[in-house]
């Protein structure tokens, strides 16, 4: 098993990267950002990686953070999501707003990423959302720190009255910093009152 390689970038392609490991070179498959970010980093580079054996060849899959491993690894053990589906996936979204989205079942935001659809959308909810739960502090420094499912749940309380995204977090986060905990109700309650104030 190769866990992880640090090496020099040789070249990159459509999708991959070539890493020179002692005049060795290592074809990894990786995320756009990923790409992105390999090209820019000067000197040695270190990925840590997942090896898929296939019957007809071995394909390594590379990650700059090991959260992004962990999270590829927990999408290719959900039913229909192969490594190619689940590289895709963290193409497209980040590790925070796609723990945010199983985490609150939003399969809007699920359903808006390529290759997903609405089964598809259910089905990672279903398979990993108590996995993401469990395992919550290995994905703690990648979760954003002010995530918080009182204040995105007050937040959308207030969109759905007619209020802007923007203003609404605005509100939101004015009514509870500083604040003891309160029960949606009343932060929602106090929040309109702000609104109504303006």
């Amino acid at each position: 098993m190769i866990s992880s390689l640090k090496g020099r970038l040789d070249f990159t392609g459509e999708g991959y990267a070539v890493i020179d490991v002692h005049g060795v070179g290592y074809q990894v498959r990786m995320t756009a950002p990923g790409l992105h970010q390999v090209r820019s980093t000067e000197g040695p580079v270190r990925l840590f990686t997942h090896l898929s054996v296939r019957e007809d060849e071995l394909v390594l899959y590379g990650f700059f953070r090991h959260s992004e491993l962990e999270l590829f690894r927990m999408l290719i053990s959900v039913t229909r999501v192969g490594p190619v589906l689940a590289l895709s996936i963290l193409s497209q979204i980040s590790i925070p707003e796609f723990a945010a989205a199983i985490l609150d079942e939003d399969e809007k935001i699920l359903t808006s990423i390529s290759g997903i659809g609405q089964k598809n959308a259910k089905r990672l909810i279903l398979e990993l959302k108590d996995k993401l739960q469990k395992r919550a502090g290995e994905f703690r420094g990648a979760m954003p720190a002010g995530y918080d499912p009182l204040r995105k749940d007050a937040v959308s309380a207030l969109v759905a009255l007619g209020f802007s995204q923007k203003e609404s977090a605005k509100v939101v986060g004015k009514v509870m910093e500083g604040s003891e905990p309160a029960p949606l109700s009343a932060v929602i309650k106090a929040a309109l009152g702000e609104l109504r104030e303006k």
